[in-house]
C-alpha cells in the first residue's frame, strides 16, 4: 500500500489538521524522515504550505489545532506542537501549548524540528536556570522557593513543576508559565530545569 493510501486510511480521507477534503497530500515530518506514514501527515494545500513555510501563517486557520492537537498520532502531535510554538504571540496558541502533553520521545522529535523558529535565543538572549542550565521554550522547570504571585492572591509553592514554559524574548531573566491555572512571569533565578 502506498504512503498516500496509508495516510488517507488513517485520516479518513481528510486533512489531519483542518478536516479539508480537497487537495490532500502527504507531508514528511522531519527533521529525519524515513518515507513512511509513521513520520508523515496528510495535509491540505493550505495547511501544508503554512507548515513548510511556503505561505505565511494564518492564525485563524490554525484554530483547528484546538482539536487536532489531541490526536493520538505522533506526527500530527509533532506538527501541532511546532505550529503552536510558531504562533506563541497568539494567546490561544500559547494557552493550548501550555496544556498540551507529549510523551518524551514525541516532544524531543517536535523540538528537533523547531530550529530557531520558536524564539529560542533568536536575538542572542539566553535563558538560564539558577544552576546555569540553558532553558528552552517547552521545557519543564521546578520552583526552588515559594513565590508570592502579585495580583493573583496565591503563593506558588517550592517544588511546583511548571510545564511548557515560554521564554520572554527580550529579557533573559524571565520566563512565563502556568501555575494554578494562571499564566505568570517567573524569574529564572527561582527555577531549576527538571
Amino acid at each position: 500500500m502506498s504512503i498516500e493510501q496509508t495516510l488517507s486510511d488513517r485520516a479518513g480521507d481528510v486533512c489531519e489538521f483542518c478536516g479539508a477534503t480537497e487537495a490532500l497530500r502527504p507531508l514528511d515530518v522531519g527533521p529525519d524522515t524515513d518515507g513512511t506514514a509513521e513520520m508523515a501527515v496528510l495535509a491540505c494545500t493550505t495547511c501544508a504550505d503554512q507548515i513548510s513555510g511556503a505561505a505565511d501563517i494564518d492564525p485563524k486557520h490554525w484554530l483547528c489545532l484546538n482539536e487536532a492537537a489531541w490526536s493520538q498520532v505522533p506526527p500530527v502531535q509533532v506538527v501541532a506542537y511546532r505550529m503552536l510554538s510558531r504562533m506563541r504571540d497568539e494567546s490561544w496558541a500559547r494557552d493550548l501549548l501550555d496544556v498540551l502533553y507529549l510523551d518524551d520521545e514525541t516532544l524531543a522529535w517536535a523540538k528537533a524540528g523547531l530550529g530557531g523558529s520558536a524564539g529560542e535565543g533568536d536575538d542572542g538572549v539566553v535563558h538560564k536556570d539558577t544552576h546555569g542550565a540553558v532553558l528552552a521554550a517547552g521545557d519543564t522547570v521546578t520552583l526552588i522557593k515559594d513565590l508570592k504571585v502579585k495580583g493573583a492572591n496565591f503563593t506558588a509553592k517550592r517544588g511546583t513543576a511548571v510545564r511548557n514554559i515560554s521564554l520572554v524574548a527580550d529579557n533573559a531573566s524571565q520566563i512565563e508559565g502556568r501555575v494554578n491555572d494562571q499564566r505568570i512571569v517567573i524569574l529564572t533565578e527561582f527555577v531549576k530545569k527538571a
